[in-house]
């Protein structure tokens, strides 16, 4: 793939796609307007901005703005920010502390900031298509640095029935992978995800089209700013996402979404490193490749999401390739099944303006005398990274939990979790005791 790469040209591809895609999106002010009948998107990952009654081009002022929220001369302008505190403690077997030994890890309990974030972002006024900017500025718990998040600048592209991101953004591949950390279903993303990097620096394109119910999701990224920090572990990649969703009704609360994820990118320096923690952000990652060459690597997905009120069921699995020139490659497969179910009556929303679902809404609070909404989650998981000479572990994990949503802006996470280890040779079994507290404002 490598070869590939060289022989077509795809570095030079990649430089024409960002020219193009630049020189459409400077088009900006040439006299389309946004759709305002339709949420407007604040970022990629699931963030919207509410088009107001008869707001159209953005420009007379308007008093039912959210509460952070603001409108200056030429752009709104919205603050948030978000928490995120785990707790783990752990019950392991003989033969899974024995594998602990091995790997040279100990799993003690211990509570750990995951993530704290600070956001800003606003529409500008005073132009006549829409465009839009936001800042996210976050302290990573694990890595224990600041780092920033997605920013950029949206513009929308009516003609083509969606809108350009430019800036730090998701990649695309996956809708669990794209939604916003905060307003996931389970306490973490399965472990099969965790090859594809968490953000990317480039141009994205994400569109829906009404008539046909596809929608599409395009973007090509370089490391030219982000090299050295800890997501960045490609020099460039291209990602799409293709879905139909032939149901999508959020008054009853019934949607059908039903898509594919594909990349194409060069490892940097060459070389790749594969580690998962098993979906507890204290724990170590348990699964390890090791390093090992890599001159090109694709990747496959495949996924599926049925709501129906208060029930979800989705899924989503996929492979990893890694291609050398001068040793073997490898391949490495995972997925997982989530379902949810929501005790109180309320429903996950689900958007067409990025096609991913977004933040669970609370109709009456604990603090007003409400019971906030209650939801069951039941998430089996599964990664294997053995591979030929490459041996690094396949984790299995089985997480009932439940989310309690106290307020809009508080969530509280009860989650069990059971862990099969395969490595080493042996077969060891943990079980994953874990709370979570969230607050988000965003």
């Amino acid at each position: 793939m490598a070869i590939l790469s060289e022989r077509y040209g795809i570095g030079r591809s990649f430089r024409r796609f960002s020219i193009v895609a630049v020189l459409l999106c400077t088009l900006f002010n040439n006299g389309f307007t946004q759709d305002t009948a339709k949420a407007l998107p604040n970022g990629t990952d699931g963030l919207i901005f509410t088009p107001r009654v008869a707001d159209s081009t953005f420009v007379k002022k308007k008093s039912d703005l959210a509460p952070n929220e603001f409108e200056g001369t030429y752009s709104t302008f919205r603050i948030g920010l978000g928490y995120i505190g785990d707790y783990t403690t752990y019950s392991q077997d003989k033969i899974f502390k024995q594998q602990m030994d091995s790997a040279g890890l100990d799993l003690t309990p211990n509570y750990k900031t995951r993530d704290f974030r600070v956001l800003a972002s606003g529409r500008f006024l005073k132009l006549k298509r829409y465009v839009a900017w936001k800042f996210a500025y976050m302290y990573d718990g694990d890595k224990k640095v600041w780092m920033v998040r997605e920013s950029g600048v949206t513009i929308g592209v009516p003609e083509l029935k969606g809108n350009f991101f430019i800036g730090r953004t998701k990649e695309g591949f996956s809708t669990i992978k794209v939604m916003n950390g905060h307003s996931g279903l389970t306490n973490e993303r399965q472990m099969a995800l965790d090859p594809v990097p968490i953000l990317a620096d480039g141009i994205k394109y994400f569109g829906y089209y009404p008539k046909s119910k596809l929608f599409l999701n395009l973007g090509a990224y370089s490391d030219l700013i982000s090299k050295g920090q800890s997501f960045s572990t490609f020099e460039w990649q291209f990602v799409g996402r293709g879905g139909w969703v032939p149901i999508n009704n959020n008054e009853s609360g019934t949607t059908l979404q039903i898509a594919i994820n594909a990349r194409y990118g060069k490892p940097l320096d060459g070389k790749f490193t594969i580690k998962s923690r098993p979906e507890s952000n204290p724990t170590p990652q348990l699964i390890n490749t090791g390093q090992f060459n890599a001159d090109g690597s694709s990747s496959l997905g495949a996924e599926f999401f049925y709501r129906n009120n208060r029930f979800m069921i989705g899924s989503e699995v996929m492979e990893h390739n890694y291609y050398a020139k001068l040793s073997d490659d490898h391949h490495f497969f995972g997925g997982d099944v989530v379902l949810s179910y929501f005790f109180t009556n309320t429903k996950r929303p689900y958007n067409t303006t990025g096609n991913v679902f977004g933040f669970v809404p609370v109709s009456k609070s604990v603090f007003k005398g409400g019971l906030g909404a209650i939801e069951a989650v039941l998430h089996v998981s599964t990664f294997n990274l053995n591979d030929g000479s490459i041996q690094g572990g396949q984790m299995t994990r089985i997480t009932p939990m439940i989310n309690w949503y106290l307020t809009k802006i508080l969530r509280w996470e009860l989650v069990y979790g059971y862990g099969i280890l395969n490595r080493f040779g042996l077969t060891g079994h943990v079980q994953f005791f874990e709370t979570r507290i969230q607050i988000t404002m965003m």
